[in-house]
């Protein structure tokens, strides 16, 4: 004894039970962070995506030179270069070359299906900065002053509908995140209240032996919490290897948009943190909640 209250050891912990694998609390503890792992990895993948698309395609022009005669098409390409080259704002500048258009067009038209006599227009890729966007106005009156057949296309304005429909998608991702998160807290809540009433007797023991409310709270705490490590750490790994499985089949298509839509590196550290937040989670909650029993019931 020491002040009145008597310090419980391992004896006294024996008196719980410990938590048990084979109960259904771990099972849907692993479930709840299978989801929220997957949930989390998609959000952030989704940031991922939108901020490299942003990146390299948001700040992006291209020029198409409609013009059948190969000579006036060749000399209107060069001076639309020319004439990009002189305005402010202008990162690069750079005339794809005409093997890298043919196979872009291999996969609608098929392996020889462009014919010599089928004219297909220049194409110029021009990167601008956020100051040379705004002004894409003054871009496109001096590339039709200098070639007349050529037409400029935003590429920010065709990726604005999918960069509205990835940032949905993404606080769809964080929403899902935090009703698992409030789906696990009440998981933790039911299971306390059931432990509690199973170990009624017990405690009446323990508060014969001189255990203050938060000691009996502690024991309760220390169970679930290794309930919820069990099933945090099953739930993460399966969420890790359906991750992995998913982002070798998406490198294995070689799609570009796809592949920015993968989980970066540094999420990975987050996705690690989930289970022992789910700890922390599942621990506070079972205080709180027994805390909160104990004093009804005295």
């Amino acid at each position: 004894m020491k002040g009145g209250v008597r310090k419980f050891g391992r004896a006294e912990r024996g008196l719980l039970p410990e938590g048990r694998l084979a109960g259904p609390m771990p099972w849907v503890i692993a479930i709840m962070m299978f989801l929220t792992v997957l949930a989390a990895a998609a959000g952030m993948g989704l940031a991922s995506a939108a901020a490299r698309l942003d990146e390299q395609i948001g700040g992006r022009v291209t020029i198409q030179i409609v013009e059948a005669n190969p000579a006036r098409k060749a000399a209107q390409s060069r001076a639309a270069v020319a004439a990009i080259q002189r305005l402010p704002g202008v990162v690069a500048v750079r005339p794809v070359p005409e093997e890298e258009i043919n196979r872009l067009l291999v996969p609608w038209l098929g392996q020889g299906g462009i014919a010599e006599d089928i004219p297909v227009p220049a194409l110029i890729d021009v990167d601008l900065t956020p100051e040379g966007h705004a002004r894409l106005a003054e871009l496109t009156r001096a590339v039709t002053a200098a070639a007349p057949a050529a037409r400029v296309d935003d590429n920010g304005q065709w990726l604005a509908p999918l960069a509205s429909l990835i940032g949905a998608l993404k606080w769809l991702a964080a929403g899902l995140v935090l009703l698992m998160v409030g789906a696990t807290a009440a998981t933790v809540v039911l299971a306390a209240r059931a432990a509690l009433d199973l170990h009624r007797a017990t405690i009446e023991v323990l508060h014969f032996m001189g255990a203050t409310d938060v000691q009996v709270a502690r024991l309760f705490q220390r169970r679930i919490a290794l309930d919820a490590l069990f099933g945090g750490l099953v739930g993460f790994i399966l969420a890790a290897l359906v991750l992995i499985g998913i982002g070798e089949r998406v490198s294995a298509l070689g799609s570009e948009l796809l592949g920015s839509a993968s989980v970066p590196a540094p999420a990975w550290g987050i996705l690690v943190g989930l289970p022992l937040f789910g700890v922390l989670l599942a621990m506070l909650v079972a205080r709180l909640t027994i805390l909160r029993a104990l004093g009804k019931m005295l």
